[in-house]
Order: structure tokens, then sequence, then C-alpha cells
């Protein structure tokens, strides 16, 4: 389970001196369900936000994983409260830890690594997963509840147009012990609340460029779109999402085998 914020950037009101609304979304990332959500009025909210979202979730032996906002001691805390697991991601907001880890990786031992490579949309990514779970240089580890793994992520794309190659290294901490392959996966799963769920909210539903602002428009639109997003994903003919709300438009039958009339 992924848990990932979202700017409704168009329902900020200057006039009325109102602040775009953020959405923190908890997502099943293989199912493609969206399980919960909470609204706040700024990105640095999330920090309380999650742990609210997390109290209505059954989450229990699930591997949830945040990005580096919520990398969070009471966050995990909470995590493991439920009998979950935590994959979080750790950057610069968590500075002497993130010196740690990368540490580790320059001086101990790595106990397995596990290479992805995944060619498309004109592009060619490799991933190297490097795990360890030696944790003798991580400061304080006992603060982070249950704290088993640290991860690293290589990522290197290539882009067959430009022929331009980017580089990025990630790090991360979790409380599952488990392998490297597991968390190369896990890794690149989490992208999938922002590849299936955000980028299709913006591109299909124009959620970016919509001006809903007035009282709950834009968080009731936000609901609304993600409920049509899941039903138009059972939808057994496999056209593009902005194919088969126009067949909706057009063709009652359409519309209501979606809907499950």
């Amino acid at each position: 389970m992924a848990i990932d914020g979202k700017r409704l950037r168009g329902s900020y009101d200057h006039i009325k001196e109102v602040k775009a609304k953020h959405v923190i979304t908890a997502y099943a990332t293989q199912s493609h369900l969206c399980l919960g959500q909470k609204v706040t009025d700024q990105k640095s909210n999330e920090i309380t936000a999650i742990p609210e979202l997390l109290e209505i979730l059954a989450i229990k032996g699930c591997m949830v994983s945040i990005d580096a906002m919520g990398c969070q001691k009471n966050i995990a805390k909470d995590i493991r409260s439920k009998q979950a697991d935590y994959l979080l991601a750790v950057k610069e907001n968590q500075k002497g830890l993130y010196q740690q880890i990368e540490k580790a990786f320059d001086q101990t031992t790595i106990d397995s690594t596990n290479t992805d490579i995944n060619v498309g949309h004109g592009r060619v990514e490799t991933r190297k997963c490097s795990l360890i779970i030696d944790l003798c240089l991580i400061e304080k580890k006992q603060d982070w509840v249950d704290l088993s793994s640290i991860v690293r992520i290589e990522s290197e794309r290539y882009n067959k147009t430009t022929t331009q190659t980017n580089k990025e290294v990630r790090y991360y901490i979790s409380s599952a012990s488990d392998t490297a392959k597991s968390f190369n996966q896990k890794v690149r799963s989490h992208w999938a609340i922002e590849n299936n769920l955000h980028w299709m909210l913006d591109v299909s539903f124009g959620e970016d460029r919509s001006r809903r602002r007035k009282d709950n428009h834009a968080v009731n639109y936000n609901i609304l779109a993600k409920t049509a997003l899941t039903l138009i994903r059972q939808y057994p003919n496999k056209m593009p999402v902005s194919h088969i709300k126009l067949n909706a438009i057009l063709c009652n039958k359409i519309r209501e085998k979606i809907i499950g009339f």
C-alpha cells in the first residue's frame, strides 16, 4: 500500500484567501484501489495527516510505502502498531539518518543485491537494489521501531530519443526482513500511485486544470474521479481511459456496464 499526497492545483481562491487543497491518499498498488484519503490545506501537514489516515485503515500484513515526507518515527510506530511493515524513503529532511545510511553502504558488507531492467516508452531503465541488514552504523536505530533493513536503489534511465542518461540514488528504511529482489519490486510498485492514479487524474479527468473551488467541490470531484477511474479499469475492453469515457457518454449500454447496473 502506497501513501502519497497530491495538490488540487486549481482549488485555491486568492480573493477569499483559500489555499489549494492537498489530498493524502492510501492506494493499493496491485489492485489499483483507493483505500482512503485525508485532506489538508498544505503539503507540510502530511506529517499530521498520515497518522490520521492510518488510523482508519485496516493494514495488518501490508507493506506501507511512503515518500520522504512520511519518514517520521511516530509514523513508523503507528504502522507497526497495526501489525504492518513500513518502507520509508530517506532524504535530507532526516539528515543524520541519511548520512549514516550513506556511510553504511560505503563501509558495511552488502548482504544481497538485485538488478531489474525495464524497457518501454522510449526508455531503458536499470534499477539496482542493494540491501544491508547489519545496522551497526545506524545511531539510535532503536528510535525507529523494529528497524530491520536499509535499502539503496541506484537507477539509471537511458532515453533513446535524446540519447541522454540520468542517474539517481535513493535510500529507504524498512521494518521488513526481505530480499533485495522483493524490495526492488516494492519500491517500484510505490510509483503506481503517481503513474496509475495521480497522472491519470490529471490527464484523463483534467484535475490540474480544474478551477472547482467552492466549498467542498474540488474534494468531492476528486472522490468521484477516483471512483470513476476504478470502475473504468474494470471494463473488459482494454481501450485507453479517454476512449472508454467517450464511449460511455455516447452509449447507454456501455455506461451501464461500467457502472454495473
